[in-house]
């Protein structure tokens, strides 16, 4: 195995692989980590069930993101990435309405929070414990492209006559919590409700009520 982390720091080896590591070891990593926190419910993983999970040694997670705390920011980087490319791509997108823009992405919403419900969570996480330039790439990078957004949807939607006067910034704290909430309740459904499993079809009518509600306050007529 090459010695030291030839991340530079960036969570991206800056060449090659160790020896015996499989092609693709790198996103299996990630992959696996997500797929521990949701299915359990957790924003931390322990490096023994990364490995046990993945088939891969633990010590390919120093090799790749250099520590544990390296691997959650590039998990989180890579859920957000996808996030941010997908609504800067609705904002630019022609021939669609202000109303079907938002429709479709509180859809995708709701769909993203299904695939990664601990995204919200983890990322208050890497905020509180990221020192101030860390926490300001966080918010710069994927948070405020989000408000921003919201500012030119709404903003159109206002100026075509469909929305009503909404606070973006709120609006913003309104759709995060509805579907933060709802998807990080395991344990909520399971002892009041006696289900543990978010289903597709729950979250299929998780979302038509979220996008009725939401949509309800916002339309003009």
């Amino acid at each position: 195995m090459a010695q030291g982390n030839p991340s530079a720091g960036n969570g991206i080896p800056v060449a090659g692989s160790p020896a015996g590591a499989p092609p693709g070891a790198r996103a299996q990593l990630l992959e696996t980590a997500s797929a521990i926190m949701r299915d359990g419910d957790v924003i931390d993983i322990s490096l023994s069930e990364l490995s046990l999970r993945s088939g891969l040694n633990s010590a390919l997670v120093k090799y790749y993101f250099g520590n544990k705390a390296g691997l959650l920011k590039a998990l989180l980087d890579r859920d957000w990435q996808a996030i941010v490319t997908s609504v800067d791509a609705l904002v630019e997108k022609d021939g669609w309405s202000p109303e079907a823009k938002l429709r479709r992405h509180l859809w995708k919403v709701v769909d993203t929070f299904y695939e990664v419900p601990y995204l919200n969570r983890l990322t208050m996480r890497m905020v509180r414990e990221s020192d101030d330039a860390e926490a300001r790439r966080i918010a710069d990078s994927y948070l405020s492209p989000i408000y921003r957004a919201y500012e030119q949807l709404i903003g159109n939607g206002v100026r075509a006559g469909v929305f009503r006067e909404i606070d973006p910034q709120l609006f913003y704290f309104t759709v995060t919590g509805a579907v933060d909430r709802f998807f990080s309740a395991r344990l909520v459904l399971k002892h009041c409700f006696d289900q543990d499993t978010l289903t597709e079809e729950l979250r299929d009518r998780y979302r038509e009520h979220t996008i009725d509600i939401i949509m309800a306050g916002i339309l003009a007529r």
